[in-house]
């Protein structure tokens, strides 16, 4: 990729494992909350890429199932803090790119040829949360945080929006975009985010013994079926793709959001934030 902002980029922090027929897609930035970055973003997409397609080792076999899971406390606590930073003092066409290489990472977990099962323990907060929306089995521990953030940094969830759209419907992600508030592992249940709860020193356990069952599925059936649900799905999210890339490009280079990010920087409250009798 040509564009500056991507040029020389750390290593990306995540390994994949490989357990017979199943692929273990691990985030492993745990000092940083496995924080999303550039390099995370693009790190993964070749993995997935290399996955489904075996560029370099055609002889390779394709994993059954996909398990995506986080060492550490959190699965993913959001945006890198430094990559926050650099998004802010970037331009229009900076922040579309960045917002396209996300859109893309999205769109290749959702439309994976075999299923994909995520565990999440602690925060999976803004982007992350649209990761756990594009995969098709989620598993939750119990201390399990989430977050559609974004607006209380006068930003919008708009790349992951057709993803949590999907999976807890119009209604709620309007109460939950629009509120930014926290919700816990029950509550994920019952929007539809999460389909298990599991105690924290069993999350690893079950999600394995979940995923090797799936992996005594006919593949071929899997793949016919994931692509059936897709087009039943309606539209899906392709056609939302290029509106959502737009959006969040635009708004992070307006005034509230250079407003928001720099306020959170500060750890002070932004300008457009009333006050209240009753606060300090």
């Amino acid at each position: 990729m040509s564009d500056p902002l991507f040029d020389n980029l750390p290593q990306a922090s995540f390994r994949l494992e490989r357990h017979g027929p199943l692929a273990e897609l691990v985030l492993a930035r745990p000092a940083r909350h496995n924080a999303f970055d550039a390099a995370l973003m693009l790190g993964l997409l070749d993995c997935l890429d290399e996955l489904v397609h075996h560029h370099e080792n055609p002889l390779a076999e394709r994993p059954r199932v996909l398990l995506l899971r986080a060492e550490g406390k959190h699965f993913c606590a959001g945006a890198d803090l430094d990559w926050m930073r650099s998004l802010a003092h970037a331009d229009f066409e900076h922040n579309r790119e960045d917002a396209r290489v996300l859109a893309r990472l999205m769109q290749t977990l959702d439309t994976l040829p075999f299923p994909t099962l995520a565990l999440v323990q602690g925060a999976a907060y803004g982007g992350a949360l649209g990761l756990v929306c594009a995969c098709d089995i989620v598993l939750a521990s119990d201390d399990a945080r989430f977050c559609l953030s974004e607006v209380s940094l006068g930003l919008v969830p708009a790349v992951i929006s057709p993803y949590v759209v999907r999976a807890m419907g119009m209604r709620q992600a309007r109460r939950y975009m629009l509120s930014a508030e926290p919700f816990d592992a029950i509550t994920a249940c019952r929007l539809h985010v999460a389909h298990q709860l599991a105690k924290p020193a069993q999350l690893l356990a079950e999600g394995r013994a979940l995923a090797l069952r799936l992996c005594r599925n006919g593949p071929e059936a899997m793949k016919e079926t994931k692509r059936l649900l897709a087009a039943i799905d309606e539209q899906g999210v392709a056609p939302h793709e290029e509106k959502t890339v737009e959006t969040i490009a635009r708004v992070r280079v307006g005034l509230e959001a250079q407003e928001g990010m720099q306020a959170f920087f500060d750890k002070r409250p932004p300008g457009w934030r009333p006050r209240f009798k009753d606060e300090a």
